[in-house]
């Protein structure tokens, strides 16, 4: 079989498209490569929405940690604190249990006019229910980052925009807010490689994949087990998280020289 017959069978095996057998005998490179590679959706799917879900959740967790209210940054402090302090697989696994405690085939919702039945099982699918435990991690990491920005803006800005006559909304909008996405950018794209590679931790949870669909190391550890030779399917995924590492790079490089752009 050639490579290009390879890709057309199982390039996008992972999303349910292509050949449903997986290689048993005679396995070759291109085979591990096109279907480690196919498992990269996963990774990428789960990175990409929890860091944008995570970005906007971590503005307003740390603008409430910023906060001198005690109703607003008491719980964003203990929210912080508690998913900074444990450990990340164990998140996975004890919000996993408390998915799956939820009724399985839903509990009704009264809004008064009307009873509606809510489905849970899908929580306990690792495409949503990892993306959840990713999504509240990262938010909680960036939310500490963006705090310590906000910190670190310059009072005689403010103070300088408080004497221009700029209300409350507007030195929010255009002196807080780009100065903290200004200071916080080089830490924060770390915290977006680290999330990314968290996401191969998604095979060890207790999360199962719907359909077999999984994700780069579910393909890699298979491809180990079948030809009892490790050092070449995970090398390839190493390979794989550097190219993508790279790529972040290169991205949240292009948006740090867009915020320094008057420097």
């Amino acid at each position: 079989m050639s490579c290009v017959q390879t890709f057309a069978d199982y390039g996008f095996r992972a999303l349910g498209i292509g050949e449903r057998a997986l290689p048993k005998t005679d396995i070759t490179l291109c085979e591990q490569v096109v279907l480690i590679g196919s498992g990269m959706f996963w990774n990428i799917y789960f990175a990409l929405l929890a860091l944008l879900l995570g970005f906007v959740a971590a503005s307003l967790v740390a603008f409430a940690r910023n906060s001198t209210r005690a109703i607003l940054w008491r719980p964003a402090a203990i929210f912080i604190f508690i998913l900074r302090g444990s450990p990340l697989f164990l998140q996975f696994f004890l919000i996993y249990e408390t998915f799956v405690l939820l009724p399985k085939v839903g509990f009704d919702l009264n809004l008064g006019f009307v009873d509606i039945t809510v489905e849970t099982r899908w929580l306990t699918r690792a495409w949503l229910g990892a993306l959840i435990v990713l999504f509240l991690n990262t938010t909680a990491y960036t939310a500490q980052i963006f705090y310590g920005a906000l910190r670190s803006v310059p009072k005689g800005e403010i103070e300088a925009a408080l004497a221009m006559g700029m209300t409350p909304n507007q030195i929010n909008r255009r002196i807080i807010w780009p100065t903290m996405l200004r200071l916080a950018w080089p830490s924060y794209t770390n915290e977006a490689i680290f999330l990314f590679h968290a996401t191969a931790l998604v095979f060890f949870s207790s999360f199962p994949a719907w359909q077999q669909k999984g994700d780069a190391l579910y393909y890699a550890s298979y491809f180990a087990d079948k030809t009892f030779n490790p050092f070449v399917p995970y090398p390839i995924i190493a390979v794989f998280f550097i190219a993508f590492t790279l790529l972040i790079i290169l991205i949240f490089g292009f948006f740090q020289r867009r915020l320094n752009r008057h420097l």
